[in-house]
């Protein structure tokens, strides 16, 4: 029997739920084994959602008790499960103590699309989103991130019902600005795709970004994965108001930005176009006509989203007559330009209602209350005279 690998005292084990093929394959090498068994590990943790070593069959005794010793595979908790009437589910996900994410399955027909947060609250604030009011304390971890979708994955009985597949596209679209968090973005994305992992096609992983324009040029070096823009303004005054990362990168840059990834990937690419519909802010024909202009230099799809309301905020959602007829201006140009319909709002959700819960080192969701309380005002009753 091999003399097995100690850990240090206070050193804490490995997780090996937030490694790629090529840092397990490291690992086993470092603890005296063949880079083989990283295959073994993968399918049962992320095939089979195993997370005990000894429910591992073709794992030989030897090897559970050396992967018992330093290694563990550790998710973290969930707290709240919800499920909508259409069929979207959400869970909250206990980080620790002070912090939650949320996480988002949406079925339609054969397609079954998880949506993925990147960090704990969001490092941008763009006016019209939830989660950018709860501020921000810190980005995922690798094994954070792919825990989602180990999650949602087991929730459907596995590994009961292998062959099935439930989770058919996962998008980087939940809390955070996931180039933010590049390198635990790109190395989870490549756990997605990993066939040992969840065998996610490349177009069916779709990162989506405020316009990071620097991180955007650094992604298409480092993976080959769909790209969505929240774009949600057709001009810098106005996108500057939705959208502050874009008084650092403005709309030229940005657009710059995803002709080279059509340009680097070339096969029919396109970019995916989100826009938040907000009524009487950008959802004019004026406006339509403005977006048409702005994207002719992209091959684009655009995403119309009719705002979904949270506690607070300005906006409204637009009528679904302007709503179409702002979709109508885009299909005559020549765009695909479907309207996203709302899904699980009656659990909160929908695009731009996630909040989960944020230790807020930013303080911003403490500036967001006082402004709030600051516009209310306090009616007493009438007294008698």
């Amino acid at each position: 029997m091999s003399e097995l690998k100690q850990t240090e005292p206070n050193q804490p084990k490995v997780n090996l739920l937030g490694l790629t093929r090529a840092e397990l394959e490291q690992f086993f090498v470092e603890i005296g084994e063949k880079k083989f068994r990283s295959q073994q590990i993968m399918k049962w943790v992320h095939h089979f959602g195993v997370d005990n070593f000894d429910d591992m069959k073709n794992v030989g005794k030897e090897l559970k008790a050396k992967l018992k010793n330093v290694a563990e595979i550790v998710a973290p908790r969930v707290t709240h499960f919800q499920e909508s009437t259409d069929g979207t589910r959400k869970w909250v996900v206990q980080l620790d103590s002070k912090n939650s994410i949320e996480t988002v399955f949406i079925p339609d027909g054969k397609r079954g699309t998880l949506c993925v947060s990147s960090q704990v609250g969001c490092a941008l604030d763009c006016s019209f989103c939830s989660t950018g009011k709860q501020g921000f304390q810190r980005d995922l971890t690798v094994a954070e991130i792919i825990a989602q979708v180990w999650i949602a994955h087991r929730s459907f009985g596995t590994p009961e019902n292998r062959g099935v597949r439930h989770i058919t596209n996962v998008v980087m679209m939940g809390m955070g600005e996931p180039l933010l968090n590049f390198d635990n973005v790109v190395n989870a994305m490549e756990l997605m795709k990993d066939d040992l992992g969840y065998g996610i096609a490349k177009k069916r992983l779709t990162l989506s970004t405020s316009g990071v324009v620097p991180k955007m040029y650094e992604l298409y070096d480092k993976i080959d994965v769909a790209l969505a823009v929240s774009l949600h303004a057709p001009n810098d005054a106005l996108r500057d108001e939705l959208v502050p990362v874009n008084k650092k990168y403005p709309l030229a840059e940005l657009i710059k930005a995803c002709r080279a990834y059509v340009d680097k990937f070339g096969d029919s690419r396109r970019v995916t176009i989100e826009y938040v519909l907000l009524e009487g802010v950008n959802d004019t024909f004026e406006h339509a006509y403005e977006l048409i202009e702005l994207l002719r230099p992209v091959p684009c799809k655009i995403n119309l989203i009719p705002f979904n309301p949270f506690p607070h905020n300005p906006y409204k959602r637009p009528n679904g007559m302007r709503v179409r007829a702002f979709q109508e201006v885009l299909q005559k140009a020549g765009y695909v330009s479907p309207i996203r319909t709302t899904r699980g709002d009656d659990i909160d959700a929908a695009c731009g209602q996630l909040v989960g819960l944020v230790e807020d080192r930013t303080k911003r969701s403490e500036r967001w209350q006082a402004t709030i309380e600051s516009q209310v005002v306090e009616v007493r009753p009438a007294q008698n005279k």
